[in-house]
């Protein structure tokens, strides 16, 4: 019975990377077209502002934006003012169409290796700067809200809700890599003699 399923599973390997293409354009359009919805472009503000790579974008510095959270669901006129004179929307606008556009182009790869080698490269990158958000933003851990005995519960290791969210980018950072790797072996079997 396992000699029957490894027989039936071996040659699916490229099948696999086609779906593992598909998977992160599925994942990169969900999430990049929510970058357009208020509360999407409200919620990376802490990852953003805290950034060394990335708070340059706005125009606040990071720890103000604390006073000015929208929790999902519901909108304080005077929040969504601080965040647009932060650039808040505008920022969300362009990465959402960032990462819509890297979404397709490792899609692209099923057809064009040279543009999914780019997609999946983009991927990788844009991977490991989310991952660097483990390093970079204090929100990605639980907070300490007091009640530490027996031991405390609260930051390293501890991730919160949005640090789990953001641990999870190793795996799309790994899928980029095998989806870049595969379209550079495509590219290299044509142009090899």
């Amino acid at each position: 019975m396992l000699t029957r399923f490894i027989r039936i599973l071996a040659p699916t390997t490229v099948a696999g990377i086609h779906f593992l293409r598909i998977s992160i354009f599925i994942v990169m359009a969900w999430i990049g077209g929510l970058k357009a919805f208020q509360y999407e472009a409200d919620g990376i503000v802490p990852f953003v502002a805290n950034s060394p790579l990335m708070q340059f974008f706005y125009t606040k510095q990071a720890p103000e934006y604390v006073h000015y959270k929208n929790p999902e669901g519901k909108t304080v006129q005077k929040n969504i003012d601080w965040h647009t004179e932060n650039g808040t929307y505008i920022f969300s606008y362009a990465l959402g169409t960032v990462i819509i556009l890297i979404g397709v182009a490792t899609l692209l790869g099923i057809y064009f290796p040279l543009i999914g080698m780019l997609g999946g490269i983009l991927t990788f990158v844009m991977s490991l700067v989310t991952l660097s958000f483990l390093i970079s933003t204090p929100e990605v851990y639980v907070p300490d809200l007091g009640g530490d005995f027996p031991t405390p519960r609260h930051g390293f290791p501890y991730l919160s809700g949005a640090g789990r969210l953001v641990l999870k980018d190793v795996i799309m950072m790994c899928a980029g890599w095998i989806c870049a790797a595969d379209c550079a072996r495509r590219i290299q079997s044509t142009t090899s003699p």
